[in-house]
């Protein structure tokens, strides 16, 4: 196993210095579901929810996640993200979150393309939660992560 990067020579947390390394368009992807019963799906392929439109309130709210990962994960070197795209495939027992986040620069964007997904799935959890008690989020992982 490598040495962890974010861990200085005294095991204490540290920033990684990434002011040597070029900058280069960088692209994650990440995934995650929610499994919804069919009362549920039902409300949301209806847009009935009282709440309002789940999936564009929740396209929204990963977005806005996304740019707020450097504030949420300690170690995480805020970036200029060139663009961040929330999906959908919603299926019979739920919905799948699909998550890419885009930038130029000297680190990865995975983070926000997780932090997009998790937000995404818990704005789904909130909007839903009065209809369903039985809600699982699963499945939350990074599908790849590209640099050029």
């Amino acid at each position: 196993m490598g040495k962890l990067s974010h861990i200085n020579e005294n095991g204490e947390a540290n920033m990684v210095d990434v002011s040597a390394k070029p900058d280069q368009t960088r692209i994650a992807k990440a995934e995650g579901f929610i499994q919804l019963n069919t009362e549920t799906m039902e409300q949301v392929n209806a847009n009935s929810l009282k709440k309002g439109d789940v999936l564009s309130t929740a396209r929204i709210a990963g977005i806005m996640g996304a740019k707020q990962t450097s504030n949420l994960i300690p170690l995480c070197h805020p970036l200029q993200l060139s663009k961040v795209e929330v999906g959908f495939e919603v299926l019979e027992d739920g919905i799948k979150v699909n998550a890419m986040s885009k930038c130029i620069g000297k680190t990865g964007v995975e983070m926000e393309a997780l932090i997009a997904v998790n937000v995404a799935l818990l704005t789904i959890y909130d909007m839903c939660k009065a209809v369903d008690k039985n809600m699982i989020m699963h499945g939350i992982k990074l599908i790849s992560k590209t640099k050029e």
